[in-house]
């Protein structure tokens, strides 16, 4: 996961790398996948929760860099959105995405290791959970 560079919404390339020793948690979804529209917004409240604490979401949609701003005026994120392709998304078979379906997740822990994955979505409380698991270690 930590090779993977992918553009963010301004074209700009975003390394995984740069995340390197944090709680990483990698959310793919996409503007029509209504499921993961429903979840992002408690994405945000935990990544501003834990951010202090080494937690890092990070977003990548299957959608057009515009389509990702237009949702944003609507649904504001506080985390990276990243723009991935088709690739992208069958890369997250060997996560574990075998359905290839959305909303899928998956947490790393601090050492880079898949701690988690979860596809559907993933429930506030639920994953805020694992995220204080993963931080007491």
């Amino acid at each position: 996961m930590f090779e993977l560079t992918l553009t963010d919404l301004q074209g700009q390339t975003q390394s995984f790398s740069q995340w390197r020793g944090k709680v990483l948690i990698v959310n793919y979804w996409a503007t029509w996948c209504h499921p993961c529209r429903e979840e992002m917004p408690g994405f945000s409240r935990l990544q501003d929760k834990y951010r202090d604490k080494g937690v890092q979401f990070v977003g990548i949609s299957i959608d057009t860099a515009d389509k990702i701003i237009e949702f944003q005026k609507t649904t504001p994120v506080t985390y990276p959105l990243l723009i991935g392709d088709i690739s992208v998304m069958e890369d997250s078979a060997k996560l574990g995405n075998t359905r290839q379906a959305l909303p899928f997740t998956a947490i790393f822990d601090r050492e880079g290791q898949l701690s988690a994955t979860k596809l559907g979505r993933f429930s506030e409380p639920e994953l805020e959970r694992q995220l204080n698991e993963l931080i007491s270690r």
